[in-house]
């Protein structure tokens, strides 16, 4: 038998109960969560590398044995200070990298589609399970129940203070700011463009942007996405599942029937 959970109006009072999709019920497996998070994360990256020719455009020529000096490449030439001085090889005064990144090492990685669907289904699983929410950090009170479906109007909900007016009455808006009052990062971090980190908070997912995004664009950690685009990279940031996510009803109807084939042929 499906689990039943409350839903809430967007004045964030009860108005009756929705059964869950059987999605929901596919076990929880972190380890093929972490993969394929880790997995669609490099997808993402950009390949990188460094000029080919760096270090090596230049006249040196080895003087060979019998010199009394080192047999490295030297440069060509008389009368200037570059004249002489060893090039083209690797540790050496404006020689060649030994190792430099290339753009044609392969940074992404591969996962089967069967393994994908299903990992993508035990993150939507992990959203129902109280214990990994807080196990996550999320600031979430004992009143409510996860996951929140909230009727179809959030999809419609424009203003920032309509969706916060929402979250309060829910008791979320802790979480928001949970996210909000993080300090920024100290170190090498801050040295390299990282001082600044961006903490992850409610996932919203709706079948249709009606003006949700615009509501919630500004609200630090929150995310919006389509129940049809959803992925391991929302439901669980870093590879870790249990992320606090509010469902509108229709998100629940228009999950893909893939992941509901998935449970339909077992984990």
């Amino acid at each position: 038998m499906s689990r039943r959970v409350p839903v809430y109006t967007v004045t964030g009072d009860k108005s009756g109960e929705v059964d869950l999709p059987p999605v929901f019920e596919v076990p929880v497996r972190r380890d093929l969560i972490e993969r394929s998070f880790w997995a669609e994360f490099t997808h993402a990256l950009q390949p990188k590398g460094t000029d080919p020719m760096a270090g090596m455009r230049t006249s040196a020529e080895s003087f060979g044995v019998g010199m009394g000096i080192a047999r490295l490449a030297r440069v060509k030439g008389r009368g200037y200070s570059r004249a002489g001085q060893a090039a083209g090889v690797a540790g050496v005064l404006k020689g060649r990298k030994p190792h430099p990144p290339r753009v044609d090492k392969v940074i992404y990685k591969r996962l089967n589609v069967k393994e994908r669907r299903l990992a993508t289904a035990s993150a939507i699983a992990a959203t129902s399970v109280l214990d990994l929410v807080r196990a996550r950090g999320h600031a979430i009170p004992d009143s409510i129940e996860v996951p929140v479906v909230v009727t179809d109007e959030l999809e419609s909900l424009s203003r920032l203070k309509d969706l916060r007016a929402l979250l309060e009455k829910l008791g979320l808006w802790a979480d928001i700011e949970r996210i909000a009052n993080r300090s920024d990062r100290g170190g090498k971090a801050s040295w390299r463009g990282r001082a600044h980190g961006s903490g992850k908070s409610i996932l919203l997912v709706v079948s249709s942007d009606k003006g949700i995004s615009r509501a919630a664009g500004n609200l630090p950690g929150v995310d919006v996405v389509l129940a049809k685009d959803v992925s391991v990279l929302d439901l669980a940031p870093g590879g870790r599942p249990g992320r606090l996510t509010v469902w509108s009803t229709a998100a629940l109807r228009s999950l893909p029937h893939t992941l509901e084939e998935v449970y339909v042929n077992g984990p």
